[in-house]
């Protein structure tokens, strides 16, 4: 499993032209999905996310998580993570699971998250053409892979 994790203090995801989810402050996590992710890989990355240490304390610092500030997470899978740019210039996403097995590892992942949250965290469409807008804040991106745990 691999996410980027962005920052922002304003995000939202557009759909056939209707905003579908809106967040303020948080999170923005694009989510890639590959067939050999388990629970283990869910339950990791979703306390690692809700554990990040990346936004501003009393004195500036970067000492207080998304959960410290109350802040919200807009999660938007993302097979393009799994890219492989090896050979040519067309990306493979053979490494990407396929969405039989991607969407209920994707959908656990959203429940895990909202838990930890302590709020429901919106979402996109699974396999929609996504419009994403965003205020990165910061800017602060960081790349998490369950696999390499880095």
């Amino acid at each position: 499993m691999r996410a980027i994790i962005q920052r922002v203090s304003e995000a939202s995801v557009t759909i056939d032209n209707v905003i579908t989810g809106t967040i303020g402050k948080g999170f923005v996590v694009l989510l890639g999905v590959e067939p050999e992710d388990t629970d283990a890989d869910i339950e990791w990355l979703s306390s690692k996310i809700c554990g990040l240490r990346v936004f501003g304390d009393a004195e500036g610092l970067m000492n207080e998580s998304i959960q410290d500030q109350e802040g919200a997470i807009l999660l938007i899978s993302q097979f393009t993570l799994f890219a492989s740019t090896k050979k040519g210039n067309r990306p493979s996403f053979i490494r990407a699971a396929k969405p039989d097995v991607a969407i209920p590892l994707y959908e656990k992942f959203h429940s895990e998250l909202s838990k930890k949250l302590h709020k429901q965290v919106k979402t996109g469409v699974f396999g929609a053409d996504m419009k994403v807008a965003l205020i990165n804040d910061g800017p602060v991106t960081i790349f998490i892979d369950s696999k390499n745990k880095e």
